[in-house]
């Protein structure tokens, strides 16, 4: 007699071997997918990226900006990495997978910004100040409609950081006030974001190669294989913490959550009361638009 326990064994069986699968994927070696063309005059969506391999982990609305909306998409590497003796190695495999992504690179200084972290925020307020002031000149010069950078509660040290560092600089642009703040999440989920952006396979499948390219993180550990799961598990987190308490799935099947925001008297406001989902069809910059203007 058939057990359909068995068919459960089996479907948790074929994830653990397309994960093993997965391992034997080449790494960075792919050829760059054709993108549309952008204008030089095209708006502007700046990633401040903590670390090499942040800009496309979190890349799922970026890349709709990209494709749907002929947005030039930007990478601002606010680090390099921590371990010294890898950052030059670091910013070639960034080199290679903005390449790969279809988006634009700025670095920092040599080897990037260093030691971003809040503690240095308040310790040391001078040095802090001078990096504040490099990621408001980025921002003048640049002067973006959308600007992703991490929440105040993304665990990592650097992630952290790299939001104080970013929301400093905004109080010094004056630009501020026009600007979409999307911020992303990773290492911590967010406990209220308010828009889940679907991606389709293909996508996905983009993200995964040009998260490849970083090929020292990921041999050490292949993250870049559970971004499919992970994107999964945002659908399933969304469709309530977005959508609402009790809400149905919606009908995509990965998912990137988001805070988006504007800046209004020196802090960050949500851009639209409630929660949004953006799918498959929908316009990004439509949504953004109607957001802008009801404000």
């Amino acid at each position: 007699m058939h057990s359909k326990q068995n068919d459960i064994a089996l479907w948790v069986e074929t994830h653990a071997r397309l994960f093993a699968q997965g391992k034997q994927l080449a790494h960075g070696q792919w050829d760059p997918p054709e993108r549309p063309k952008v204008t030089a005059d095209a708006p502007k969506a700046l990633i401040f990226s903590p670390h090499p391999d942040d800009e496309c982990i979190i890349a799922g609305l970026p890349l709709r900006l990209l494709k749907q909306s002929q947005f030039q998409v930007i990478n601002v590497a606010v680090t390099q990495g921590s371990n010294r003796d890898r950052q030059a190695a670091r910013l070639e495999e960034l080199r290679a997978a903005c390449h790969y992504m279809g988006f634009g690179l700025i670095t920092l200084d040599e080897r990037g910004l260093e030691s971003v972290h809040a503690k240095r925020r308040s310790a040391d307020p001078e040095s802090w100040e001078r990096d504040v002031r490099k990621i408001a000149a980025i921002l003048e010069e640049q002067a973006p409609k959308v600007i992703f950078l991490p929440h105040e509660h993304d665990w990592n040290s650097t992630h952290i950081g790299v939001h104080w560092l970013v929301m400093d600089a905004l109080s010094h642009w004056k630009g501020a006030s026009e600007v979409v703040v999307v911020l992303t999440e990773y290492w911590g989920a967010m406990d209220h974001p308010n828009w889940m952006v679907a991606s389709d396979s293909q996508d996905v499948a983009e993200m995964v190669a040009g998260t490849s390219f970083h090929v020292g993180e990921v041999t050490r550990n292949p993250f870049h294989l559970v971004q499919p799961a992970w994107m999964l598990d945002n659908m399933r987190r969304g469709s309530e913490l977005v959508g609402g308490q009790g809400q149905e799935a919606p009908d995509f099947n990965f998912a990137t959550l988001y805070r988006a925001c504007r800046w209004r008297q020196g802090g960050l406001e949500p851009l639209w009361p409630g929660g949004k989902q953006l799918s498959l069809d929908a316009s990004p910059t439509e949504a953004l638009e109607m957001a802008s203007q009801a404000g």
